[in-house]
């Protein structure tokens, strides 16, 4: 069927979290009409591991799709593509069949930590690299395998080495967006972008990504066992007619390839253009922005890959847990006993309230945020947070404050870095994700980053939204260059002078924190 690129066309973008699925409705000028969620359970386990149950992400799918749907927001015979965004780094086993032989490994899981560091190593090392390792694997990909496991290549040596039926059983290895991309249309690849965290493929040319097989062979993998490479922008085919029927859309409805959580949220950001900047807060949190050039910064974890966007890099600084630390003091700390408020999304909002009865830098407390480890700008899965500088004058204001201000810290150690790696200055930066909500909190992050930050509309949806972008350009719909003119921001928030020199006195101490305990944290953590 031809499509009248005229005419008002729609599309299911779907934001596959770590806590929840969400799915939207999006026109293909990425307005977010409506959407619904279903929560998905997540699996902890000793030694570092993190599992989710890729049966439960489907169901939620299904279940959140069918209820969007079933308040007619649109006619459904306009509803032209889907198209995923998911989490990151995560591997889903899976048979010929497409069965997953084995709960879904996901970002947070370090248990291969011991396999790839053995593969790092060399004679003669540079932070734990081999010298040989390092030339090996920045020439091809710009990057190197990270040292906490928490790679796909790490998730794939943990089940080979402790799981063997599991690894000789699986047909692929897939990411998370790649594995929802199955189910829906019966075929296996990924995407450039998606698969880049492997650290086997070569982008040196960034328009031919394709897989280095001596990678691979170091890596100690077998490469039949990786899917084919597709662009995220490319058409992996139409949803297979039980899927159809069961969702109750169009059986010719296409599946565009789409991208990972990162790479969909800078396109829903708005932030499209080379060295235009946003920040992302929610269970994790993330500064990047597009670069043109292939360049690495080894010593803070930091490379340029590649985007959503066809022919572009971005670089990236990710801080493992943001929005996680507020969840933390709510259903750990302030309202453990409480039924009414621990899970309740509504305390953030109560949060914001308490945050503004305590003044700028919280009083002297001082709240690391590294309650799973950290994976940039320094890559330690042993780093705890805590509160530091504390008294018994400490409130609880000072407190949830203090934990809105680490956060903040910590995304300003990221963003220094990442001018410093693209040699310019990001001003305004855009803010998007949960956090985003939170009008003193972009304030802090004003204040905090010395910069005009730019809260773009609905933040919350920014991942759906740039799925939906992605779908829109891969049929033909809009262009990349029209994003930053359809964006629409809520506020804009500028940095509040008089906090200057406080807030550059606290993030002094804030890394000095690091400095002096990161010793202490190994021997308490290795």
């Amino acid at each position: 069927m031809t499509e009248d690129k005229s005419e008002k066309k729609y599309v299911i973008a779907v934001d596959h979290g770590t806590s929840a699925m969400k799915v939207a409705l999006a026109d293909t000028c990425g307005e977010i009409l409506g959407f619904d969620f279903e929560p998905t359970p997540l699996y902890l386990f000793e030694g570092g591991g993190a599992e989710q149950n890729p049966d439960e992400w489907w169901n939620a799918f299904v279940t959140s799709t069918k209820r969007l749907l079933s308040r007619n927001l649109v006619p459904v015979e306009e509803i032209v593509a889907i198209c995923v965004s998911s989490q990151w780094s995560g591997t889903v086993a899976v048979d010929e069949s497409g069965n997953h032989t084995h709960n879904a490994i996901i970002w947070m899981d370090s248990r291969g930590e011991p396999y790839i560091r053995k593969i790092n190593e060399g004679i003669i090392n540079i932070s734990g690299y081999g010298i040989l390792n390092i030339a090996r694997w920045l020439r091809s990909t710009g990057g190197l395998p990270a040292k906490a496991g928490k790679d796909p290549t790490a998730h794939i040596l943990y089940l080979k080495n402790e799981h063997p039926d599991v690894y000789k059983s699986t047909y692929k290895f897939l990411e998370p967006k790649d594995y929802m991309n199955l189910r829906l249309t019966g075929k296996f690849a990924a995407s450039y972008d998606s698969i880049m965290l492997h650290w086997v493929t070569d982008i040196r040319d960034i328009n031919n990504v394709y897989y280095n097989e001596g990678l691979i062979k170091k890596m100690g993998i077998d490469a039949e066992k990786l899917p084919p490479l597709m662009k995220a922008v490319d058409i992996l085919g139409i949803v297979k007619p039980e899927v159809a029927q069961e969702l109750g859309i169009r059986e010719d409805t296409q599946v565009v390839v789409g991208s990972p959580d990162l790479q969909s949220a800078i396109v829903g950001s708005g932030a499209v253009r080379d060295f235009e900047g946003h920040i992302y807060i929610g269970t994790s949190s993330w500064t990047t922005c597009h670069v043109p050039f292939k360049k690495t910064d080894i010593s803070h974890n930091m490379a340029a890959v590649p985007s959503s966007i066809p022919g572009k890099y971005f670089v990236a600084n990710e801080q493992e847990s943001a929005g996680a630390c507020l969840t933390f003091l709510r259903d750990n700390v302030f309202y453990i006993d409480d039924e009414s408020r621990k899970g309740n999304p509504a305390v953030y909002q109560e949060f914001d309230e308490i945050v503004k009865q305590s003044p700028p830098g919280s009083n002297g407390l001082i709240f690391t945020p590294w309650l799973y480890g950290e994976r940039t700008p320094v890559e330690d899965h042993n780093l705890r947070g805590g509160f530091h500088n504390m008294s018994l004058h400490v409130k609880k204001e000072d407190i949830v404050r203090a934990v809105f201000e680490g956060v903040a810290f910590n995304t300003r150690w990221l963003f220094e870095l990442v001018e410093k790696f693209i040699k310019k200055k990001m001003n305004p930066v855009n803010i998007i994700g949960g956090g985003a909500q939170s009008d003193i909190w972009c304030q802090i992050f004003a204040d905090v980053l010395n910069r005009t930050v730019r809260q773009v509309k609905d933040p919350i949806m920014a991942n759906a939204r740039g799925a939906a972008f992605i779908a829109a350009s891969g049929l033909g719909y809009c262009t990349f260059d029209d994003i930053p003119n359809l964006i629409q921001y809520s506020n804009t928030f500028e940095h509040t002078p008089e906090n200057r020199e406080l807030y550059d006195t606290l993030f002094k101490e804030f890394l000095n924190i690091y400095k002096n305990n990161k010793s202490m944290h190994k021997r308490l953590n290795q």
